[in-house]
């Protein structure tokens, strides 16, 4: 943001040393004020879809991640009428992949944008253990169905986590942003603003504030990785012991 005031400032500066002595800016022409309006217009409703998008894939990220751990705490619960050995087994493996998940994996999703094989493996194990157990009576037989429900939820989450890791907008949707940006604050300059504090002021606050809004797009672009990004909370809130 500094740098696009810097920017936008030193510009100004430029411009009016180098404009002619009998150049008058009250005299711009009607054409160049309208379309500099328009395309001020058009360019925030692009910042704003932009920002909603990246917004709402957010905000997806996050339920996959509630929604995984959720089914997996479910797991962990409803397997209580099974024997004992079966159920500490059983526990012992989702306790061990949200282990993997919130340490390894969170570390692999933000670095490389892409959860691990391990983790796969660790999950599998977890299926394994609840597909391959019969019940031995009906009060079994009735909690097996809904682990093998919370089980396949548990890997729909994972892979919809999985989907997401990646940066949610395309390259020509940057290329169209960075373009509008620098057109939209390049047609400041076609107003030819002057060197008072007023314009200038305004100046730097209207790039500035473009700036701050492609930053935050960028930070939410990818919802695992970068500065307001999803957590692993979801995860430590029903598992406490899971981050060691």
């Amino acid at each position: 943001m500094l740098a696009a005031c810097a920017v936008v400032v030193a510009v100004t500066f430029l411009r009016h040393r180098s404009a002619a002595e009998d150049e008058d800016p009250s005299e711009t022409p009607d054409v160049i004020e309208y379309m500099t309006m328009w395309i001020g217009v058009v360019y925030a409703i692009v910042l704003g879809l932009a920002i909603a998008g990246v917004w709402d894939a957010r905000g997806g990220a996050e339920d996959h991640v509630q929604a995984e751990a959720q089914a997996l705490h479910e797991i962990s619960e409803r397997v209580r009428v099974y024997p004992p050995d079966v159920r500490d087994r059983i526990r012992a493996d989702v306790n061990a992949y949200v282990g993997h998940v919130v340490t390894t994996e969170w570390k692999a999703m933000a670095d490389k944008g892409e959860v691990t094989e391990r983790g796969d493996a660790l999950l599998q194990k977890v299926r394994v253990d609840v597909t391959d157990y019969r019940p031995a009576n009906d009060f079994q037989a009735q909690a097996y169905q809904p682990v093998l429900d919370q089980m396949a939820a548990a890997d729909q989450a994972r892979n919809a986590r999985a989907g997401s890791t990646g940066a949610t907008m395309p390259g020509v949707v940057w290329f169209g942003l960075l373009a509008g940006g620098i057109i939209t604050i390049g047609m400041v300059f076609a107003l030819q603003i002057r060197r008072t504090p007023r314009e200038l002021v305004l100046a730097g606050l209207f790039s500035a504030l473009i700036a701050f809004l492609l930053f935050l797009i960028w930070d939410f672009d990818a919802p695992y990785s970068r500065g307001i990004a999803a957590s692993a909370e979801p995860f430590l809130h029903l598992f406490p012991h899971a981050g060691g």
